[in-house]
């Protein structure tokens, strides 16, 4: 596919318009958030949502055909067996390693700064009941997944896993069976780069529809007053999980990313920074698909090959942040009831933060259900999870945004590694 590089307008002017449109959001939602239910706000808090929720849309509608035809035409591309082979196990082994550094760091950090150390009785009386789970079954239902006996419902029911899997079936008959310029091959390319200026359509909006999401999330939480006294009540909690997602998005990730591509990490980070904006407006890495190739194939220069391949395994698998937050959070919930967890416990919660970071729902807040399956491993009660309720919303946000940026580093790594130098 051939993408005339952005001008340099272009380059820096939506960012800037996307982060004002946050900062609009943020400001609206904090100033307005107490009297978000007041009648006389309600014409107004009407159109903030529907906006938000027309953007949300937009972005849903793209991915399903996103993930089919990048899947297919990725695949198509590989050609034989033995290359995809190749990419399959070589991003396999990045997202596996990158999220159990991400949950090494967690539990580092957990450990250390401790914070759920004071307050365990009036943490423990707020806990709520949720439903148990189990770790057993969660993963039958992502094997049975994979594989599902309709796609039309899956692609309505948003079963993106499933739909990889298809994809890579389907790709893999079309290498065996179709030319690289046959009619079929050059439709569906058609279809994808006709896709793809519906995606810079729909971003060009984004601006307006991150801000309003923010605000209206905001402002459904009770303004700022309301969220930040219950950041000051988790505060230890919220500041572990941050920090964390913080080394690794500005001290694992570059790294990497200099180590195998030698690429400016600063650079490259800028030049994805509206896939960055979007996921922390949507909450979703699945719904920022779209933007995510955008970024990574015509501002990063990174192979259309790779990106088809790499970005929606990664939109679906690769959750770094999610991982990371659900060993902070297990240990959390440890240390307020005031259980000690040993080497081996800690050993255990970092296993199963990892897989089950893997059969998250790339949707906003799925990281609470798989939660129980981390907590069950160790033998703490699932009702532990009402305890993270008011600021899991908010640190959905971040911890996504870093599943997206984790997803971009490895289509750089797995191009320059895989494609590159093979």
């Amino acid at each position: 596919m051939n993408v005339a590089p952005p001008g340099r307008g272009d380059a820096w002017r939506l960012p800037l318009f996307m982060a004002l449109g946050g900062l609009g959001g943020v400001w609206i939602g904090w100033a307005w958030g107490g009297r978000w239910s007041a009648p006389e706000l309600e014409p107004f808090v009407l159109a903030v949502r529907t906006l938000g929720a027309v953007f949300l849309a937009a972005l849903k509608a793209l991915m399903v055909p996103l993930v089919v035809l990048s899947m297919v035409l990725g695949v198509q591309q590989l050609g034989a067996g033995r290359a995809v082979g190749r990419m399959a196990g070589l991003t396999t082994l990045y997202f596996g390693l990158t999220t159990l550094v991400a949950v090494v760091i967690g539990l580092a950090l957990v450990t250390w700064i401790h914070p759920g150390a004071s307050g365990a009785a009036e943490l423990a009386r707020e806990a709520v009941n949720v439903e148990r789970v189990s770790a057993w079954q969660a993963i039958a239902d992502v094997v049975t997944g994979m594989f599902p006996p309709n796609l039309v419902d899956a692609a309505a029911r948003g079963n993106v896993l499933g739909l990889i899997v298809a994809s890579l079936v389907f790709g893999l008959a079309l290498s065996r069976t179709c030319a690289p310029d046959s009619p079929l091959i050059e439709a569906l390319s058609a279809i994808n780069r006709a896709l793809f200026i519906v995606v810079h359509w729909v971003v060009a909006l984004a601006p307006i529809g991150v801000g309003a999401l923010v605000a209206d999330r905001l402002g459904r939480a009770g303004g700022g007053e309301a969220v930040f006294a219950e950041l000051q009540r988790l505060v230890g909690y919220s500041l572990t999980v941050l920090t964390g997602l913080a080394v690794h998005a500005f001290v694992v990730l570059p790294a990497i990313l200099w180590l195998f591509t030698r690429r400016n990490p600063l650079r490259y980070f800028l030049n994805v920074f509206e896939a960055l904006a979007t996921a922390f407006g949507t909450a979703s890495s699945a719904a920022t698909l779209g933007v995510t190739l955008r970024c990574v194939v015509e501002r990063n220069s990174v192979s259309r090959k790779s990106a088809d391949f790499v970005l929606p395994i990664g939109a679906t698998v690769n959750m770094d942040g999610t991982a990371l937050y659900e060993a902070v959070a297990a240990v959390f919930i440890a240390q307020t009831l005031g259980v000690e967890l040993d080497l081996v416990g800690l050993g255990v919660v970092a296993l199963t933060a990892t897989l089950a970071a893997v059969g998250a729902a790339a949707i906003p807040e799925a990281g609470l259900v798989t939660m129980v399956l981390v907590l069950q491993a160790v033998g703490l009660p699932a009702e532990g999870v009402g305890l993270l309720l008011a600021v899991d919303w908010v640190l959905d946000r971040f911890r996504t945004a870093l599943n997206v940026w984790g997803d971009t580093v490895g289509a750089a790594v797995i191009d320059e590694v895989a494609v590159k130098r093979a």
